[in-house]
């Protein structure tokens, strides 16, 4: 049996930024998953508070240069790339002047929520994918971790569909208990629309908030995790709507996670 190739993709991994959870589980998996004969690549946002220098980014010419379209605009991608120290893994970087370079993530230095996030998400869901293709190389397993990343899924199930490198992967949805309250513009949809896509395929987004990005991530995975410590909310959302394709781990117990990760992957892979 040919390795197993597993794309990680998520808002952020340590050593480069963590603000949740998710960073130290980001960091642990992947490594655990290429120490049992796993094909590994990840992929985050190359948010400003990342250290170019400090951590040896470099950008990847022969990836960066493709524009992606957000709405009416079209932005271009600048692809950076660093390994992570002590483990044979790197990371690429998604990049663009006018959504990552801010000293901030989410939020402004008032704690207010950034207006253009969904154009930031947008922009990366695409700007993986793209990357992916310039790649060449085929994932079996797409991992998406957090609201940033629920795009994926209904994009490789649409557009990206009849794309060679595609047509057997399969996709995990990961939610968190990173959360917001803002509701975006009446714009999101046709932000969100490419080739394939209109508004009934949109339809979980219509309410433009927190809520519609984890509906679209679920309705189009494969198979949604959901770590522990759920709010109320949050877990009864998952419930409703998710019922026939849901699994818990606990992120807190790492090997168990890892253990059970390792079956969800090759369970789907077939």
């Amino acid at each position: 049996m040919s390795k197993l190739r597993i794309l990680y993709v998520a808002s952020e991994i340590n050593p480069f930024l963590q603000t949740s959870e998710v960073a130290n589980f980001l960091r642990s998996l992947p490594q655990a998953m290429q120490e049992r004969g796993m094909e590994i690549r990840i992929l985050v946002p190359k948010f400003g508070l990342i250290n170019e220098r400090k951590n040896r980014l470099h950008e990847v010419v022969r990836l960066s240069g493709i524009n992606i379209a957000v709405g009416e605009e079209e932005k271009p991608l600048i692809i950076k790339v660093a390994s992570i120290p002590n483990a044979k893994l790197q990371v690429y970087f998604i990049d663009n002047e006018d959504y990552f370079q801010r000293k901030h993530v989410f939020h402004d230095k008032q704690l207010k929520f950034y207006e253009d996030n969904d154009e930031r998400a947008i922009f990366f869901c695409k700007g993986v994918i793209e990357t992916v293709k310039k790649l060449g190389w085929a994932p079996d397993i797409v991992h998406c971790n957090d609201w940033m990343t629920s795009l994926i899924p209904m994009y490789l199930k649409t557009t990206y569909k009849n794309e060679p490198l595609f047509k057997d992967t399969k996709t995990v949805f990961a939610i968190y208990n990173n959360g917001f309250s803002h509701t975006f513009g009446d714009d999101l949809l046709n932000k969100v629309k490419m080739v394939d896509i209109d508004d009934t395929i949109l339809a979980s987004l219509k309410s433009k908030d927190f809520a519609g990005f984890i509906k679209i991530g679920m309705e189009y995975a494969d198979l949604v995790v959901k770590g522990s410590g759920m709010s109320a909310e949050l877990n009864q959302l998952i419930e409703d709507f998710s019922k026939d394709k849901q699994f818990e781990i606990s992120i807190e117990e790492e090997q168990q996670a890892h253990d059970e990760l390792f079956g969800i992957y090759n369970s789907l892979a077939g």
